[in-house]
């Protein structure tokens, strides 16, 4: 991100990032992912995602205002971190529902057909993406640019910004790391 790009954007952060409620209790997902495992995973490790990520921006706010080089890098590297995390939970959390599971429909399952030839295909591709990364991540199927109408599988070995392009996202991700297990 490009110095007078950040400038601008702190400026304009002024409200504080909040930890999503679940959709869902956190028994909820039960016997597939325990309701222990959901508290730990949102509260303890999504919270803390949020909380370093609002320090990081006040931080981030004092190093611009005293036009500190050093420490305006190393806040925005923590922001990149920890907002990469938040957001990427703040997706996890929608793709899980205790009435889940089963094909897309409508234009979602096309898109699917068109880019991986099957849904079936589309998950043995994330799957393999999710275990085949070195170490922990995210495995991600999304747009890789707002423009262009196909998807994407990917591997993502830390908590930034996974596919990376301003306004593409990944509406699908299985979280590999150890604390999501």
């Amino acid at each position: 991100m490009a110095l007078r790009s950040l400038v601008g954007w702190a400026a304009t952060s002024r409200a504080k990032h909040t930890l999503p409620d679940l959709p869902y209790d956190y028994g909820a997902l039960e016997p597939v992912i325990s309701g222990d495992l959901m508290r730990v995973h949102h509260q303890k490790h999504h919270a803390t995602y949020v909380n370093n990520l609002n320090a990081a921006e006040e931080k981030l706010a004092d190093a611009l205002a005293k036009n500190c080089v050093r420490s305006i890098v190393s806040c925005s590297m923590a922001i990149k971190f920890n907002g990469g995390g938040h957001l990427n939970h703040s997706i996890y959390w929608t793709n899980l529902s205790p009435n889940g599971g089963g094909e897309p429909t409508g234009d979602l399952l096309e898109a699917i057909k068109k880019d991986f030839g099957s849904f079936e295909a589309l998950k043995a591709q994330m799957s393999a993406s999710a275990v085949g990364g070195q170490g922990s991540g995210l495995g991600l199927a999304g747009a890789t640019t707002p423009s262009r109408k196909s998807l994407h599988v990917a591997h993502h070995g830390e908590p930034g910004l996974p596919l990376g392009h301003r306004g593409a996202g990944a509406p699908v991700t299985i979280d590999v790391w150890e604390h999501a297990y």
